[in-house]
């Protein structure tokens, strides 16, 4: 009786642990001991318990969510968290437009920043799914926007489904802006949603070039629903939060690998 009150308790307190990382996106040792009333030890216990049920990741001196089929942060909670790093990112990687004259932009918050940092003295073909996106480009001079229709997604306020994917097809662009929930060498790039895995997949298919953009904690996650390989990519973007020697692993399965 004394286990299974033990036990029952345990769940209790993982399930709190999981619910404060989603809210707050990221949750302390030394805070949630205090908070549940339990040793560190205990808390550290219970982090590895949720991450080998594969809801949490830990980080130095805690945990962050692992976005899955049935948990996604939401575009506003994106907007307010590593946003100077979103920005360095954004702007390196607006830089590899080149020559291109079609843009891909994806649906997320680095890729709107990138969608505002292109320059505005040239002409530009710019294809999304992000309602957001569009509404930001769409009074730009020299830009043409195409927003692809399909269902909008809530929290993200992006397209998808058949629709999507279908007019998206018809398309030959010159370069794709993709974010993803997750990269790893394992497993590529991954997303929670199947839809959204649709549209990404899609885009990358009927790219010349793609560019990966995203934050140093994208680096070794996984979620459900993997949409490219490493090897797909032309180069990846990120920050120098992302230790040289990963990043050189990720090089050598082709990409250019920026860290700024």
């Amino acid at each position: 009786m004394t286990t299974a009150r033990a036990a029952k308790t345990a769940e209790e307190r993982q399930r709190e642990i999981v619910r404060v990382a989603r809210a707050t996106g990221s949750v302390e040792v030394t805070a949630l001991a205090t908070d549940l009333g339990v040793a560190r030890e205990t808390v550290r216990r219970d982090l590895r318990v949720l991450e080998d049920h594969g809801l949490l990741r830990r980080t130095h001196g805690g945990a962050c969510p692992v976005e899955s089929a049935g948990f996604e942060t939401t575009l506003a909670f994106r907007a307010t968290s590593h946003v100077p790093e979103k920005r360095r990112i954004a702007a390196a990687a607006a830089d590899l437009l080149g020559d291109a004259e079609t843009v891909f932009i994806d649906e997320g918050f680095t890729p709107q920043l990138i969608a505002e940092a292109l320059p505005r003295d040239r002409s530009l073909t710019v294809v999304t799914a992000s309602l957001p996106t569009a509404g930001a480009l769409a009074e730009a001079e020299n830009f043409s926007v195409l927003l692809l229709g399909g269902r909008v997604r809530s929290g993200t306020l992006a397209t998808v489904d058949h629709w999507t994917t279908k007019m998206l097809a018809g398309f030959v662009i010159d370069l794709a802006f993709i974010g993803a929930n997750g990269i790893s060498r394992e497993h590529g790039l991954t997303t929670p949603d199947p839809a959204v895995s649709e549209v990404k997949a899609q885009a990358i298919r009927s790219a010349r070039r793609t560019v990966f953009a995203g934050v140093h904690t994208k680096f070794g996650a996984v979620s459900f629903c993997r949409f490219a390989e490493i090897g797909a990519l032309e180069a990846i973007v990120t920050s120098t939060l992302l230790p040289a020697a990963e990043a050189h692993r990720h090089s050598l399965l082709g990409p250019q690998v920026i860290r700024v």
